[in-house]
């Protein structure tokens, strides 16, 4: 029986799509999950696509932290469930308070679309044993209001527990407080980020440098860590 990974669409997202086929990618049963529904079918883990939900009126992901079916979501949570928020589902879950912190307009005011090298700095989380301590990998980044912050004690907190997952490098692409590119909560089956693993599923399709037929699938290691984590737990 094969793992079944939920992937939400919310109005307005746009990588809800990716996201399924990155599931299948990585050997799991993509189930597209609806907002406005109760039911999450029997799913052993969920992501929660990038895209601009609800338009971003009010705050990015704030509207969609209350529709319907987060109230499963957050019990899942809870209960232990992996759940993966990606840019715009990063910002839902702080929005839920299911991870701490926020994100905010990128600090030179404009949208940024690039490949960025991250550190991985927590490979205990439901969604990155199959990285390897410190590795860095290269995945998309697209994002308008990625700015991570939160106050000097959450930081502090953050940092000292070992749930700053991910961190940029090289180059801090939106004024991310301490370089912070994606966390994860104190059980570690939550995790948030602002680049887009789902778009570095396949060879070919990495940055645009010699070795690009080669590259393109730092991505597909998140998928697989949850297939791996919900097997266990079986």
């Amino acid at each position: 029986m094969s793992t079944r990974i939920g992937v939400i669409t919310f109005p307005g997202s746009l990588d809800d799509r990716d996201a399924q086929r990155a599931v299948r990618l990585a050997g799991a049963e993509p189930v597209a999950l609806w907002h406005g529904s109760h039911d999450l079918e029997g799913v052993d883990a969920l992501v929660l696509p990038g895209g601009f939900s609800y338009g971003d009126y009010l705050r990015c992901g704030a509207i969609a932290s209350l529709s319907p079916i987060m109230t499963e979501v957050i019990d899942a949570a809870n209960a232990g469930m992996p759940v993966l928020g990606i840019c715009n589902g990063f910002q839902m879950l702080t929005e839920a308070h299911l991870l701490e912190g926020g994100l905010i307009r990128n600090d030179h005011g404009s949208f940024i679309c690039r490949d960025q090298v991250l550190r991985v700095e927590n490979t205990d989380t439901a969604w990155t044993t199959d990285f390897t301590g410190e590795q860095e990998i290269t995945i998309p980044l697209k994002n308008g209001e990625g700015g991570f912050v939160a106050s000097d004690d959450v930081l502090d907190r953050l940092e000292g527990e070992g749930r700053v997952v991910f961190r940029y490098v090289d180059v801090n692409p939106n004024g991310s407080l301490r370089d912070i590119a994606g966390i994860c909560n104190e059980r570690g089956n939550v995790v948030g980020l602002m680049p887009h693993p789902e778009h570095a599923t396949e060879p070919g399709f990495g940055p645009d440098t010699a070795l690009a037929m080669r590259s393109g699938v730092d991505g597909l290691a998140f998928f697989t860590s949850a297939i791996q984590r919900t097997l266990a737990s079986a």
